[in-house]
């Protein structure tokens, strides 16, 4: 079934469109990336004179894909550092999809790396790979360790496979990534100790310092320092609980400093309540309405333990937030038109847009039944206020809803290729819509959707 609220023009009187600046960071990362690669390239160059036979080739192939995969350490590190240039301007979901593509290249380097290491040895000292194996582990500096470390990226990247992710719960996955901390630590003694490109090459050692020293300090402030003294700081803490519809509570928050935050609509914090059970985790939930220098909100549907527990927060619960985080923002809009396409909770970033992007601005809310449209009231009155259309698709009574299809968001919309298009909700739902929206003419790059998923 489909609903209709709307004022009597398109676009909000006083709201104007102006073209953001697109920035060229999501293009120089792949190409700071790309030559860094080539210069872990060249230090194995230099360092080597000749490659006679076949074991010299199969070692010289080992110490290409050990360097590259120390390096491929570091940048994926520098990926998930949260690091607010990158994060805004890329996309928290983006840099997570480049970052489990480059761990499963990291992996396949590594072990590419130790099979190649232990042929191409045997066959120079003339025994099998077994008791070469057992002589490099125990008797190499550091192997021991090292070998420790990538059996541990080993395991993270079995347990980060698709089955295996969606048999854990969101905390579970997020604690055992803290173990690549440790291999990478475990790993980068062992390069340093056996690395023939960096035994006795003093300006190889300082360069590889320097790289991961440099990331170690992005990771410590970014994702530690910078949490805690906001938290110190803000002194941010629970004020109400409020139900929106059913499973769906909104958190209502205060604080000091609030402004500080700089939190743009459409963004997210990842927060932790120093609440029992749930201190130990941060969990990512949208802004689901506009900043404000003393009060924040969050807009949370019950889909864990963790969602499922702050219905029962009591007024006064501390609060650390850290972020925001995410490119979901007025930033990445190119078009004057804009439509914005929720699905369930999926509106909490699209209703603060809703209510301050300029411009003509269309949303269409898809929800199971009418009880579960949360935030209703509030966005009929944005919408009366600004002069906007929005559509409210339910699936209940079974017959009266519009199928996402081209031909069904297109009699929704008209133009509808000429719009923007701002989409957040359910995996399945955002794939079938991104699908019709490219075959009723939306170009790829007006379709802007951020997902936790993990």
């Amino acid at each position: 079934m489909i609903t209709k609220s709307t004022g009597t023009a398109s676009a909000s009187r006083g709201m104007r469109h102006r073209r953001p600046r697109r920035s060229v960071v999501p293009f120089l990362l792949p190409l700071v990336i790309w030559a860094g690669a080539a210069g872990v390239l060249a230090l194995w160059w230099s360092d080597t004179t000749a490659v006679v036979g076949p074991a010299g080739w199969l070692t010289g192939a080992g110490r290409i894909t050990g360097l590259l995969a120390g390096y491929a350490c570091a940048v994926l590190l520098v990926l998930m550092a949260r690091i607010p240039l990158l994060d805004h301007t890329i996309g928290t979901d983006r840099l997570a999809r480049q970052h489990a593509l480059g761990g499963r290249c990291m992996i396949s380097l590594a072990l590419a790396h130790t099979l190649l290491i232990i042929w191409g040895y045997s066959l120079a000292s003339h025994t099998d790979v077994v008791s070469q194996t057992s002589t490099l582990v125990l008797h190499y500096p550091d192997l021991l360790k090292g070998t420790i470390g990538f059996l541990l990226f080993l395991a993270t990247g079995v347990l980060s496979a698709r089955a295996a992710r969606h048999r854990m719960s969101y905390e579970t996955w997020h604690y055992l990534h803290f173990a690549t901390y440790l291999a990478v630590f475990l790993t980068f003694g062992h390069q340093l100790s056996n690395g023939a490109d960096f035994v006795g090459n003093r300006p190889a050692q300082i360069a590889w310092y320097t790289l991961f020293l440099g990331v170690a300090a992005l990771l410590g402030w970014y994702r530690f320092a910078v949490p805690v003294r906001r938290g110190l700081r803000h002194h941010m803490r629970v004020i109400a609980v409020r139900p929106e519809a059913p499973g769906v509570v909104s958190v209502h928050l205060t604080g000091e400093h609030l402004d500080e935050l700089g939190g743009e609509p459409g963004q997210f914090l990842r927060w932790r309540f120093l609440a029992p059970g749930l201190w130990w985790t941060a969990n990512p939930y949208s802004l689901s309405a506009p900043a404000h220098p003393h009060n924040l909100r969050i807009t949370v549907k019950t889909a864990g333990g963790h969602s499922a527990a702050l219905a029962h927060l009591t007024p006064g619960t501390r609060v650390w937030a850290e972020g925001p985080y995410g490119g979901f923002t007025a930033n990445r809009r190119t078009a004057p038109k804009v439509l914005l396409l929720a699905g369930g909770v999926g509106i909490t970033p699209l209703r603060t847009l809703f209510e301050t992007l300029p411009g003509e601005v269309t949303l269409v809310y898809r929800a199971r039944r009418s009880d579960d449209l949360a935030l209703r009231a509030e966005i009929d009155a944005i919408a009366a206020h600004r002069r906007a259309t929005v559509h409210y698709v339910v699936d209940e009574p079974a017959g009266y809803t519009s199928p996402l299809t081209a031909r069904g968001l297109s009699t929704l919309v008209p133009d509808l290729a000429a719009h923007d298009v701002y989409l957040c909700g359910p995996p399945g739902m955002t794939q079938a819509a991104t699908d019709a929206l490219r075959e009723a003419g939306v170009p790829a790059r007006r379709i802007h959707h951020e997902s936790f998923a993990f």
